[in-house]
């Protein structure tokens, strides 16, 4: 299986080629630079691995949560460049990549990632270990950290993400005794957009171009809100 995945949820960029069971990636923490370089990041991949994106089975990119801007690029180029190769896309949450990439180097069984959503808020999601990759536990959501939930089972996790940064203060002094260790500043990577895409299910989470979408989150609170 060939997969090349783009993330660009956050000040980082990054593309990775998944390609039966190996992962090659390009990361750069480049803000406002995303446009410019994740293009010339997935051709740098393909070229060194004599590839052509028509040798690709799918193409992931991390829809979201996280900067709207990002998003937006991430969800176009995935698009245009599925639609011109005839790739289907797999969208992959962002949040579950960092819980992924957590979860594989500790031995606890959840991991709490945070992204800062800014206007004093968290992207916020909790996962637990499963055979074929992290399991989300409730939903993933825009949350106040003094509300953010955490389940009632959970004595340990490992904490991950710039959430943990933004907001430090207010999510240890809520969660601290049961938290194993805390990764404040690990972003988001394609590498694990590429493994999680390869975990998924072709007949049901690989989609057609046209649904290559962002995941806002903070939309979603909105349209409720106005319901």
């Amino acid at each position: 299986m060939k997969i090349l995945a783009l993330e660009t949820a956050t000040e980082a960029c990054s593309a990775a080629l998944y390609r039966d069971g190996r992962v090659c990636e390009r990361f750069e923490v480049a803000p406002r630079r995303h446009a410019d370089r994740i293009l010339p990041m997935m051709s740098e991949l393909l070229e060194e691995a004599g590839l052509t994106l028509r040798d690709l089975d799918a193409l992931a990119f991390g829809r979201g949560p996280g900067a709207f801007t990002g998003l937006r690029i991430a969800a176009g180029v995935a698009q245009g460049t599925a639609l011109g190769a005839g790739l289907a896309v797999v969208p992959v949450s962002t949040v579950a990549a960092l819980a992924a990439e957590a979860l594989a180097q500790t031995p606890v069984e959840y991991a709490v990632a945070a992204l800062d959503a800014r206007m004093g808020e968290v992207y916020w999601g909790v996962y637990r270990r499963g055979e074929a990759g992290p399991v989300l536990v409730g939903r993933e959501q825009v949350v106040d950290p003094q509300r953010a939930p955490l389940p009632d089972d959970l004595s340990e996790a490992v904490a991950v993400g710039p959430g943990w940064s933004a907001y430090g203060a207010v999510l240890r002094r809520r969660f601290g005794d049961r938290l194993r260790t805390i990764w404040p500043r690990r972003l988001p990577r394609a590498a694990w957009i590429a493994r999680l895409a390869a975990m998924a299910d072709p007949d049901t989470q690989w989609l057609p171009p046209e649904r290559a979408l962002p995941v806002y989150l903070r939309d979603q609170v909105a349209n409720r809100a106005k319901a």
